[in-house]
């Protein structure tokens, strides 16, 4: 069976509202989903109606409710939801969305989790965000999620706490590790709401994932900006075996008066600390001085750490780094048998393969077989077992 997927581009942010209606534009039935939002028990009322952000439709989500003014803690709403009729994995997802909430604010406040009153996060309108989201994937049948890197937004926000910085203190804690970036106005765009629901829902963030596109929905925010749509798109399809593309870092240092050896031990670090790739090249730079172009390729996730282990291991000052799309085929790993012992094959989704050099190498070593004789009896026996 095909698996069903989700993708979220959060290019103007994401808070719980935008999310629930990008859901309810790309076709979560509304009745269904206030049904299970009353189950709650809070006596909210819901509306989702059609509007326009920057000449895009969208649908805006509202929760109407009566302010009671009660600061909430984890227990008591892990409590509101389960004595909900929403369905057992909407439930688990909920409750893991709102104790990553938690443990931001606890960390931001210095208390333990038990503790914590979730105030604007805990009121009404954000404990029926987050459980309509996980209450509309279960709808729409979304079996994995994928996230694009998220828009912070800048600049300041008015909360119980006074004026903050965009992201906000639990904001920035909860998308530690994740590809963010601030752009547009000078507003919060993630909200804490947002931000939990993205990081404990979303499998993978980066590019859109291989799919065959089978619904668009976009979620309006409350405000409608200047510069751009103030909108969550949600993309739904079935995962296909198309080439994968990925989002990546790419480093790069302009290095002279710096040896072979520390160089090559330069690029054995960085592989071993996860670097996707790195390369050196030779330059001629300036005052015709001999020199090396170091090229990293890296997650964004691995960006910093990467770029730190650059500066220790070379005289480098200086790095440049931007943000590059990757496209990887779909492989798999074939184990094969030779006369020698075994070899992995690494087969692409077009057919081609290539035995893994490691094993070969090993087993070259072991025996005091050419390498390249193994390399060929791997293709062989891998040629024969796909016929």
């Amino acid at each position: 069976m095909t698996m069903r997927i989700g993708y979220w581009d959060a290019f103007s942010g994401i808070s719980g509202d935008m999310t629930i209606a990008a859901l309810v534009d790309a076709g979560a039935p509304f009745d269904e989903l206030r049904a299970g939002l009353d189950s709650l028990g809070t006596g909210a009322t819901f509306r989702a109606e059609k509007t326009r952000r920057k000449g895009i439709t969208a649908t805006w989500f509202h929760v109407d409710f009566e302010d009671q003014h009660k600061h909430r803690h984890l227990p008591h709403i892990v409590d509101m939801i389960e004595r909900s009729q929403l369905p057992p994995r909407a439930k688990q997802n909920a409750a893991r969305v709102f104790q990553k909430l938690g443990e931001a604010e606890a960390h931001v406040h210095g208390v333990p989790i038990e503790k914590v009153h979730f105030h604007e996060v805990g009121a009404v309108d954000s404990i029926c965000d987050i459980a309509g989201a996980c209450l509309g994937m279960e709808l729409l049948g979304i079996e994995e999620i994928h996230c694009s890197p998220i828009n912070t937004g800048s600049g300041t926000v008015n909360t119980e706490h006074g004026v903050l910085p965009v992201p906000a203190p639990a904001t920035a804690r909860l998308l530690t590790d994740v590809p963010v970036y601030a752009a547009g106005p000078a507003m919060e765009l993630t909200t804490p709401t947002g931000a939990a629901l993205a990081v404990t829902l979303a499998s993978q963030f980066g590019a859109m994932p291989p799919m065959r596109i089978g619904a668009i929905g976009y979620g309006a925010g409350t405000r409608d900006v200047p510069v751009q749509a103030n909108v969550l798109r949600f993309t739904i399809g079935t995962r296909t075996n198309a080439s994968e593309a990925t989002t990546v870092s790419v480093l790069e240092a302009n290095i002279d008066d710096c040896s072979p050896q520390v160089l090559g031990f330069a690029m054995e670090r960085l592989l071993d600390a996860g670097a996707l790739d790195v390369t050196l090249t030779p330059l001629l730079m300036k005052k015709s001085r001999p020199g090396s172009l170091l090229r990293v390729i890296a997650t964004p996730e691995s960006q910093e750490q990467l770029a730190a282990l650059i500066f220790l291991e070379t005289p480098t000052l200086g790095l440049r780094i931007h943000r590059a799309e990757r496209r990887v085929q779909s492989r798999e790993i074939v184990e094969v048998e030779t006369a020698h012992g075994k070899v992995r094959v690494k087969v692409s989704g077009e057919g081609s393969f290539a035995p893994e050099y490691d094993d070969c190498r090993k087993l070259a070593l072991a025996t005091g077989v050419p390498l390249r004789q193994i390399l060929s009896e791997a293709s062989l026996a891998y040629f024969r077992l796909s016929k």
